[in-house]
């Protein structure tokens, strides 16, 4: 049985899949593994975390690109062009595999290109409400993996998944990150309360392009709170030039952490460490919430959003439209974080089916060959 696992996209999905290629390697050693990156940074990345199961045994590969399309990636990062490309100029290659597991749903495109043997799951990224989550195609995979019921739910009502060809219970990036810490990292030398500042890439729906920089400005100016700003990876993921220079403009405050894009922005580094999280709609807000704290939203699109499923997180902390008061609104945040716990702790629940810190990625493992032997 030969399993690819290919990494195609920016590397924040990569800790999503990757354990459970290590689980299946080291749990089923008649499968044949294979990790597969479209750039060399992105391979050397993935072995960087392989090292963490040592009892595992899989191969590593390149994928295969003209020599002039991967400068071009390596320069500019993995762009939807490139993703396609990746597919495109390794479709034999991925056609000699029973199953292809990837985190992302570009790989779909495999189908139009002819490679219709090896059977494709979908282990998402995230778990978050947004609709890109749920969105049509989803059906195309031929199982999938995901946290919990909560999305499960939304998939069975949409007629995206069916019984037999998905699991839940597996959220295989926590398993990655309790083998990475060993201990919790001081990121600042002093006592200051921290506070995360996660904005999305997604233009209509962020608060970087309209509130981002006087959010910087407003914690620059101040000596109450440490800031962590952490956005996710694709917001400067093209912007090199852009990421210098807020890195330049605050990142010399003692009290402020800038990182647009290194390993520890997608590793839950800060999603561990902060003690409140302020931010729009990224997914990274349920990872933060394992453990209830404080948080904070900003709307700055004036979204109608109560009632909404794909804003279920804007009701686990106060959701402010204007930053005009946001010192005294981070206080209040703060003085009013009993009123959210409760519906924290069931957001959690409903949105991963976690046992203790029992691992999952063995489940996901398991479920994968199981499928893939009564689908050959």
């Amino acid at each position: 049985m030969r399993i690819l696992f290919p990494y195609i996209a920016q590397p924040h999905q990569t800790l999503h899949s990757l354990p459970i290629a290590m689980e299946i390697a080291s749990r089923h050693p008649e499968a044949e593994v294979h990790l597969a990156c479209t750039t060399q940074s992105h391979l050397d990345y993935v072995r960087s975390l392989a090292a963490y199961y040592p009892e595992s045994k899989v191969q590593f590969s390149l994928l295969h690109l003209p020599q002039f399309l991967r400068r071009q990636t390596e320069r500019y990062g993995q762009t939807a062009f490139f993703r396609l490309a990746s597919l495109f100029f390794n479709k034999n290659y991925f056609s000699s595999f029973q199953g292809i597991v990837v985190p992302e749903r570009t790989s779909l495109y495999l189908r139009k290109l002819g490679v219709n043997k090896p059977r494709l799951i979908w282990t998402r990224h995230g778990a978050g409400d947004r609709a890109i989550g749920f969105a049509r195609d989803v059906k195309k995979f031929d199982y999938v993996l995901m946290a919990g019921h909560k999305i499960e739910e939304r998939l069975l009502a949409q007629g995206a998944i069916r019984p037999g060809c998905y699991h839940t219970g597996v959220y295989a990036k926590f398993d990655m990150v309790h083998r990475m810490r060993h201990r919790t990292l001081r990121l600042f030398n002093n006592n200051r309360p921290t506070i995360l500042y996660n904005p999305h890439f997604n233009t209509r729906l962020s608060s970087w392009p309209k509130m981002g920089l006087n959010v910087l400005a407003h914690f620059a100016n101040q000596d109450r709170y440490n800031l962590i700003f952490a956005p996710h990876y694709r917001l400067f993921d093209n912007k090199k030039a852009e990421a210098l220079q807020l890195e330049r403009a605050f990142g010399h405050y003692p009290h402020m952490l800038v990182d647009t894009g290194s390993a520890r922005s997608i590793d839950m580094t800060y999603t561990s460490t902060a003690d409140m999280y302020l931010g729009d709609v990224s997914s990274q807000v349920a990872e933060f919430l394992v453990k209830p704290r404080a948080c904070m939203f900003l709307n700055a699109h004036n979204v109608d959003w109560e009632g909404d499923e794909n804003y279920r997180f804007w009701s686990l902390g106060p959701v402010l439209n204007t930053i005009d008061s946001l010192g005294e609104d981070i206080e209040q945040a703060f003085s009013s974080h009993n009123a959210f716990v409760n519906l924290q702790k069931d957001y959690i629940r409903d949105t991963f089916d976690l046992v203790g810190d029992e691992p999952t990625a063995p489940v996901g493992a398991d479920a994968i060959v199981d499928f893939l032997r009564m689908a050959s």
